[in-house]
């Protein structure tokens, strides 16, 4: 299993998905246990009209766990077959760790607008 966080410059999660800094994947072995985090540059401009949805597609990534994101990029990456958990916070190896442990906490917040921000 593959699961990716938009990381912000200090290893939280970004806020808003199209304008992180790295996506980090995190490599999940058959223990549930993280084996491998591999880092995967941000392209520039907005995330709905990159192309990372396909990268993260070719990698077999299936989940996101994001802070916040329009509709334009959640269609993207549902359509790549990569299911969504927004609303998330924090330090981005914690939330993969509380994800595993079945103890994730999120609130999911809806971005409605293009440059919106939710600090």
């Amino acid at each position: 299993m593959k699961i990716v966080v938009p990381a912000s410059k200090n290893n939280t999660i970004d806020h808003h998905f199209g304008h992180c800094h790295t996506f980090k994947v995190f490599v999940i072995g058959r223990n549930m246990q993280i084996e491998e985090i591999i880092e995967v540059e941000s392209p520039e401009g907005c995330g709905c009209k990159s192309n990372i949805a396909t990268t993260l597609k070719e990698m077999n990534v299936e989940l996101m766990l994001a802070g916040n994101m329009g509709n334009g990029a959640i269609n993207k990456l549902s359509n790549a077959g990569i299911k969504i958990i927004k609303g998330c916070e924090g330090d981005i190896q914690k939330c993969v760790e509380d994800y595993l442990a079945g103890s994730l906490h999120f609130v999911d917040i809806e971005c409605d607008h293009h440059d919106c921000t939710h600090h």
